[in-house]
Parts: structure tokens; C-alpha cells; sequence
């Protein structure tokens, strides 16, 4: 909750201090006139006593403002009004001492009521007005019974009240519309930031170039895609003739033909970009705006696609071969149980065979599909690596000590448990079929490097050749004969799917082969 002090801004209190300097000021001027140039007034004494008098307890009545408005106690508005009341006072006293109307100090309070209006925001200003109007008339009132003043000087009295109230309506008016006015520079400010950070974060993620150019062609704007794109970093006051002059040429085409052709330009590195050319025209200032369409993204992007689509078709055509698939080994098996000779059983034997080695590569194809459903989960991976170990040797009735588990403490991540030990099945069934079956032939390897979780997988075969290293992870690229050469590619895609990544490196020493599993982060403790 706001104390008093603080529910004006600084604007109000510093304008309420002018205002009180203005006060000052004129208090200085009063004491003067009465205390030292009184002889050239020309009244009489008891009014130059009145008028003194009246001078030093308005000078002193503007000091003591000026320590409440250091302390901003009271409040804004009571200062304000002891401030306004006490012209309102003052002034129509100094007023009657110095001759009366004719004397025109009275127009002073115009100027009270100005500031009153403007100080406050036009608040309560025709209310002072009304003030200023009442004490007027009072002073002159008493001063046309006491003093004999002529009665006929109320229509001057009379004409300077409207003038408070003219005065103190203009002033509202004109703090109205100032106010508006603020609120308007203070809403357009705020929406300018928002546009002009929201312009610098689109620029700054979008995946195209942008360069923005004057109508001299001088760079203005260019977001860090396009200086990815062109091997530059923009620097104040470069020229987009010095700086990119293949890019200027096209510029200077589009600029006299007024044609926008989307022309790809052949850039550093062999890469490839579309030009697209914006004209910007605001206060007969013509500048552009040049996109740069980095061509290999949408290519790759393009290749997605088609891979998507042909994976889809390829799962679907695999699950129409399952069903005569499985008709075709049934019928197999049946005619094995028959009477048949060596040769026929021999025949028999390469169809099943085949057969299987086909259904094994339906699976793996429709294991493609499980990438898009990945339930990601948060656990230990050490208890996870456990269980499966367990869970390999069993079924592969390994001797103990051949697989061997390096890990220690909880070591959580995120990841699909299925989709892990598929992957983790494919690797180790792999590095089992080419080590040497020997006392830890077979290793797992848990790292954990300052939040950044890896699993390596050893074993110690003859390693992959180097010329097959590069097409490890190809649909259907395999050295082993009965292989399908989609397992690898499989374990790359389901890691990621797990925001993983799924890598291999030689092993520094050994001989053999190492796949390392990098995790995409972790999420606090295991659950």
C-alpha cells in the first residue's frame, strides 16, 4: 500500500516546487516594495503597516512550504491547497493596503490560479477560482464600507472574479489535454519498446537473412542469420556496395527494374540463398528490406518431408506384407512336419529362413513409427541400466563377467523406457556378435560431466573399418549377412526423438567399438 508521499509522482512535487519558488520570489518582492521603496507607494501609513506585515508573513508562510515540501508531509493535495489558499488570503489583503482594485494585485491571483491548474492537473481548479472570487469580493466589500471606496468599482471587481473563473477553466482544459497528452507519449513509449523489442527478437530468430538498407544503400539492420550466410558481421556505417557486392548487384537490378525476381546467388562455401526484395517508403525516404532464403535449409527441409512421407508409406506397406508373410512360415513350418526328403527339407529350411529374415525387417520397419510416440519419462538411469543388464544376460545366457556395468549414484534423465532399451538392445546385441565373448568383452559405461549424462557402449571387436563409418547410421546399411541394417538407424532416431543424441567414436587405446548415448539434460531427481 502507497504511503501519502508516494502516491503523487515526482512530476507533481516538482512542479508544486516551481510554482512555490514563483511564491517566493514574488513574497521577496512584497517586503521590498512595503520595507524599502515604501515612501513611493503613496499610501497611507496604517496601509504601508498592513502591507508590510502582510508581506513578511507571506514570506515567512513560503519558507516554512518550502521545508513541508522536503518532508512531503502532508500530503500533495493539502500542500497544494495551503499553497493556492494562502495567495488566495495574502493577495487580496495587499490588494485593499495598496489602493485597492486600482492597484491591480489582485490580477496576481490569475497567476496562482494558472499554476493551481496546472500543478494539480486541473484538479479542484474552479474550486480555488471560487475562493479567489469570494475573498476578492469580501476585501472590496469591506473596504467600500470601511473606507468609503466608491460602490460603483464592484463592475471591475466583478469583471477580474470572471477572469479567475476563465482563467482557472483554460487551466483545466489545458491540464486535461496535457495529461491525455502524457498518457498518450507514455502508451506510444511503451508500445514503441514492445515493437522495437519484439522487431529485435523476430529478427534475431528468424531463420532467413534480413538486411535492412537505406536509400543510399548504407546497412541499417542485419539479423545474425544473414551474417551466418554471409560470413560477415555487420559493423556501423558499412555500405552495402563495399561490404556485399554480389548482394549489391541484384540490389541495383530490383532498384531499376522494380522487379522482384527471387534470384538465387551463389555464395562463400558453397552455399546457395534467394534474394527477396522489399521496398520501405515512409517520409520520402525509399530504403529496402533484402531476404536472404538460405536454400540448403529448405532443401533439407524439403527431404524431411519426402523422408516422413516415404516412412509412412513404408510402414504401412510392411504391415500389409506381415499377414501373407506369417500365412507363408505357417505354411512352411506345416510342410517341415510332413514326410519329405533331405532335399525338399533343405528347400523348405532356406524359405523359412528367408521368411524370418523378412519379418525381422517388417518389425524394425514399423518400429520406425514409435519415434512419434515417445512418453518421455523422468528415472534413475542407473537402476534403469541394472534392470536391463539383468534382463540381457538372461536372455542371452551370458557367462558372468562377459557384460560388465560401470555406474555410480542417481543419475536422473529424461527419456521414453521403452525407446531406451530398444536402443540399448540393438548396441549391446551388436557389440556382443562382433566381441570376442570374453571376461568384459561387453561394456557399459555411465559419465556424467557437470550435468551432461552419456552412456557409452563397448565391446572389443575388430572396431568399424573407416570407410564404413561414415554410413553407420543408413537405412539398411550393414557388413553382416544376416543383418537388416536398420537397428543403428533405429537407436539414432529413437535417441532423437528423447531430445539424445546417438554417436560413435573409436576407442582410444582398445580395440573395438564405442556408441555413445548423450541424454539431452536432467530435471532434478530421479522419481
Amino acid at each position: 500500500m502507497s504511503t501519502p508521499s508516494t502516491q503523487y509522482s515526482a512530476d507533481y512535487w516538482r512542479s508544486l516546487r516551481y510554482y512555490n519558488i514563483y511564491r517566493l520570489v514574488l513574497a521577496i518582492l512584497f517586503v521590498v516594495l512595503g520595507g524599502v521603496l515604501s515612501k513611493r507607494l503613496g499610501l497611507e501609513v496604517a496601509d504601508l503597516l498592513l502591507f508590510f506585515s502582510a508581506s513578511v508573513i507571506y514570506l515567512a508562510g513560503v519558507v516554512l512550504s518550502f521545508i513541508l515540501l522536503r518532508l512531503r508531509r502532508p500530503r500533495f493535495t493539502w500542500q497544494l491547497a495551503m499553497q493556492v489558499c494562502g495567495d488566495i488570503l495574502v493577495l487580496p489583503i495587499l490588494s485593499y493596503a495598496s489602493g485597492g482594485v486600482q492597484s491591480n494585485i489582485g490580477l496576481l491571483l490569475l497567476i496562482s490560479l494558472a499554476a493551481a491548474g496546472l500543478v494539480s492537473r486541473g484538479r479542484i481548479t474552479l474550486f480555488f477560482a471560487a475562493l479567489a472570487s469570494i475573498s476578492t469580493l469580501l476585501t472590496h466589500a469591506y473596504a467600500v464600507l470601511h473606507d468609503d471606496i466608491p460602490a460603483a468599482q464592484f463592475l471591475q471587481v466583478g469583471l477580474q472574479c470572471m477572469a479567475y473563473f476563465a482563467v482557472a477553466w483554460m487551466a483545466h482544459s489545458l491540464a486535461k489535454y496535457a495529461v491525455d497528452s502524457q498518457l498518450l507519449a507514455q502508451r506510444r513509449g511503451r508500445d514503441l519498446i514492445s515493437m522495437s523489442e519484439a522487431n529485435r527478437l523476430v529478427m534475431r530468430d528468424m531463420q532467413d537473412g534480413v538486411i535492412v538498407v537505406d536509400s543510399n544503400g548504407s546497412i541499417m539492420q542485419m539479423n545474425p542469420s544473414a551474417a551466418r550466410l554471409l560470413h560477415h558481421n555487420h559493423q556501423s556505417g558499412e555500405t552495402l556496395s563495399d561490404t556485399f557486392p554480389m548482394v549489391y548487384g541484384q540490389y541495383a537490378i530490383w532498384k531499376n527494374n522494380g522487379s522482384n525476381s527471387r534470384e538465387t546467388m551463389q555464395l562463400d562455401m558453397g552455399m546457395q540463398a534467394r534474394l527477396r526484395f522489399v521496398a520501405v517508403e515512409r517520409d520520402s525516404v525509399h530504403g529496402a528490406v533484402i531476404f536472404l532464403e538460405d536454400m540448403q535449409r529448405v532443401q533439407a527441409e524439403a527431404q524431411q518431408i519426402k523422408l516422413a512421407a516415404l516412412g509412412r508409406l513404408t510402414a504401412n506397406i510392411a504391415h500389409e506384407v506381415r499377414n501373407p508373410l506369417s500365412a507363408i512360415s505357417y505354411a512352411t513350418e506345416l510342410m517341415q512336419e510332413g514326410e519329405v526328403d533331405a532335399q525338399q527339407r533343405r528347400l523348405l529350411q532356406i524359405v523359412l529362413d528367408n521368411t524370418q529374415r523378412i519379418n525381422r525387417i517388417v518389425h524394425d520397419v514399423m518400429q520406425l513409427n514409435r519415434r512419434d510416440r515417445a512418453q518421455i519419462e523422468q528415472f534413475d538411469l542407473h537402476e534403469a541400466l541394472h534392470t536391463f543388464v539383468d534382463e540381457f544376460i538372461r536372455a542371452g545366457k551370458l557367462d558372468d563377467g562377459l557384460m560388465v556395468l560401470l555406474a555410480e549414484g542417481v543419475v536422473p534423465v529424461a527419456f521414453d523406457r521403452g525407446h531406451l532399451r530398444q536402443v540399448l538392445w540393438n548396441l549391446c546385441s551388436n557389440a556382443l556378435r562382433y566381441g570376442q565373448r570374453q571376461t568384459g568383452s561387453l561394456m557399459l559405461m555411465l559419465l556424467d560431466d557437470d550435468g551432461t549424462v552419456s552412456l557409452d557402449v563397448q565391446d572389443d571387436g575388430p572396431g568399424v573399418a573407416e570407410e564404413n563409418s561414415a554410413r553407420l547410421f543408413e537405412p539398411f546399411f550393414t557388413t553382416a549377412a544376416q543383418g537388416t541394417g536398420l537397428g543403428l538407424y533405429i537407436a539414432k532416431e529413437l535417441c532423437a526423438a528423447n531430445g539424445a543424441k546417438l554417436e560413435y567414436r573409436k576407442r582410444e587405446g582398445h580395440d573395438g567399438a564405442c556408441f555413445r548415448i548423450t541424454f539431452g539434460g536432467t530435471h532434478g531427481n530421479a522419481t
